[in-house]
C-alpha cells in the first residue's frame, strides 16, 4: 500500500537539473560561470534543497534521508577512493599514439573494468592515454570510445565492475552469476566498438598533418610506475566492496537487533573504510608523483557537486517510477526501459526500480536469480551497465573523464552534442545488435 503518492510535476526539479548541465554550458558567459564547481554547486543546492523540504513536510523524510545518506554518500566515497588510489599510481610514458597502440590501452581498460571498477580502470589509464595522444591533432574521439568501453561497458563482469551489479550483488545474486551468464554480451560489445574504434582511428590517423606525426615519433618514451604503494589501497578499496556488507559481518544485520535497526555507524561501516583508505593512500603517496600525474581534486569535485543535485531531486522521480511502474514483460522491454533511464538518472537506483518490477513477474523458483528470471537480471544488468555511456551524467566515470580531458587541452563535445555525434549513432546501433543476438 502506498502511503505518500508522488505527484507529476514533483519531476519538475530534476528535468530542470538535467537542463541545467545539458543546455547552461553552450550559452555565451553563463557557459563560463557554470565551468566554477562552486556554481554547480548552487544550482544543485537551489534545486535540491527545496525537493528535501518538500518530501520532509509530506512525511517522507525517511526517503530522502535514505537517498542522500546511504545512496549519495557511498557512491560519492566509492569514486573518491578509487579517484584518489588510482590518481596516486603515476604511469608515465608517452607512446607512439598508432592505432594500434591507442586500441590496445583502450582493450586493457575494458579488461580491467570488471575486476576494479570502472572508475578505477578510467582513473587509471586516462593519463597515460593523454600524454600518448597529445601531439595528435585528432584526439576527441579517442577519448568519446575510451569513455564507452572503460567507463562503461568493461564492467559488465562482476559486482565489482559497476554500482548497479554491486546493488544486484547485495540483492542476492551470486558473485560469479555475470562471468558466467554475460560473458558473451560483454565480448561482443568490446569487440565491436574496439573494431569500430580502430577503424575510426586508422582514418584520422591518415589525415594527421605530418609535423604532428614526427613529433609524436621524436617525443616518444618508455613506460615508467611510481606510487605502487597505491596498488596496495586499491586493492583494499576492492577488498572492503567485496567483504563489508552484512553477507560477512553481523552486526550490519537487522536481525541482530532487536529492534531490527542496523545503527548508521554500522550500515556505513564500508564507507568508513574508504574514508580511512583515501587518508592513508594521500599520506603514503609522495607529492611529486601526483605532481607528475597532473592530480587535481577538480574532476571529483565537479561529480560531487553535480551529483549532490542530481540525487536529491531524482529522490521523487524513482519513488513517482515505483508508484507507477512501466507495464513492460519482456526482457528486451527491460534492456530498453532501464538503459533509458540509467543514461539520464544514476544507474545503480534504476537497476533497482526495475529490480522490483521484475519481482512482480512469474518466476520458477528452481531458476530463480535474485528473485526474478535470469533473463531479467541480464536484461536489467546490460541496461544499467552499457547504456550508462549514452550521456556524461549516465555514470559516474564519465564526467571525471571529461574534465580531466578538458584540463589537457581536449575539447569535448557538449551535453548534446555527444549524444548526436557519437552515442545515438555509434553506441547506440551496437546496443541494439547486441541485444538482437544474446538477449
Amino acid at each position: 500500500m502506498i502511503e505518500h503518492v508522488i505527484p507529476a510535476w514533483m519531476l519538475i526539479p530534476f528535468v530542470v537539473m538535467l537542463l541545467c548541465i545539458a543546455v547552461l554550458p553552450l550559452v555565451p558567459k553563463v557557459g563560463e560561470w557554470w565551468e566554477e564547481n562552486i556554481h554547480k554547486l548552487y544550482v544543485s543546492l537551489l534545486l535540491g534543497v527545496p525537493v528535501a523540504i518538500w518530501l520532509c513536510c509530506n512525511g517522507m523524510s525517511h526517503d530522502i534521508i535514505h537517498q542522500m545518506v546511504y545512496d549519495y554518500v557511498p557512491f560519492i566515497l566509492l569514486l573518491m577512493a578509487l579517484f584518489v588510489t588510482t590518481g596516486g599510481i603515476c604511469i608515465r610514458g608517452d607512446l607512439k599514439a598508432t592505432p594500434q597502440t591507442n586500441t590496445i590501452i583502450l582493450g586493457i581498460g575494458w579488461v580491467l573494468a570488471s575486476f576494479m571498477g570502472t572508475t578505477g580502470a578510467a582513473m587509471l589509464l586516462i593519463r597515460l592515454l593523454l600524454a600518448t595522444i597529445q601531439q595528435r591533432k585528432y584526439r576527441v574521439h579517442t577519448i568519446l570510445f575510451f569513455i564507452a568501453i572503460v567507463a562503461n561497458c568493461g564492467g559488465l563482469l562482476s559486482p565489482l565492475g559497476d554500482p548497479p551489479l554491486f546493488l544486484l550483488f547485495q540483492k542476492g545474486t551470486p558473485f560469479m552469476w555475470w562471468m558466467q551468464n554475460m560473458l558473451p554480451e560483454w565480448a561482443l560489445t568490446g569487440v565491436l566498438l574496439l573494431l569500430i574504434y580502430f577503424c575510426i582511428d586508422v582514418y584520422y590517423y591518415r589525415r594527421e598533418p605530418t609535423v604532428n606525426l614526427m613529433a609524436d615519433i621524436r617525443e616518444s618514451t618508455k613506460l615508467q610506475m611510481s606510487g605502487l604503494i597505491n596498488i596496495f589501497w586499491l586493492l583494499c578499496v576492492i577488498a572492503s566492496t567485496m567483504f563489508i556488507n552484512d553477507t560477512y559481518i553481523e552486526q550490519m544485520r537487522p536481525e541482530y537487533y532487536a529492534d531490527g535497526q542496523v545503527p548508521f555507524y554500522w550500515k556505513l561501516m564500508r564507507e568508513w573504510a574508504f574514508i580511512l583508505i583515501i587518508t592513508l593512500s594521500w599520506l603514503t603517496t609522495k607529492k611529486e608523483v601526483r605532481v607528475k600525474n597532473n592530480y587535481s581534486w577538480t574532476p571529483i569535485l565537479e561529480v560531487v557537486c553535480v551529483f549532490l543535485g542530481i540525487f536529491a531531486t531524482m529522490t521523487p522521480a524513482l519513488m513517482f517510477l515505483q508508484q507507477n511502474p512501466l507495464p513492460i514483460h519482456e526482457p528486451w522491454q527491460f534492456v530498453y526501459c532501464t538503459g533509458a533511464l540509467s543514461a539520464f538518472l544514476d544507474n545503480a537506483p534504476t537497476a533497482m526500480v526495475f529490480h522490483a518490477t521484475a519481482t512482480t513477474l512469474p518466476v520458477e523458483a528452481a531458476t530463480a536469480v535474485a528473485g526474478i528470471a535470469p533473463e531479467y537480471m541480464k536484461a536489467i544488468s546490460m541496461g544499467a551497465v552499457f547504456f550508462g555511456a549514452l550521456t556524461y551524467i549516465g555514470n559516474g566515470p564519465n564526467f571525471m573523464v571529461k574534465a580531466i580531458a578538458e584540463q589537457e587541452d581536449v575539447k569535448m563535445p557538449s551535453f548534446f552534442g555527444y549524444m548526436i555525434k557519437f552515442s545515438l549513432v555509434i553506441l547506440l546501433p551496437v546496443y541494439i545488435l547486441v541485444q538482437l543476438i544474446c538477449i
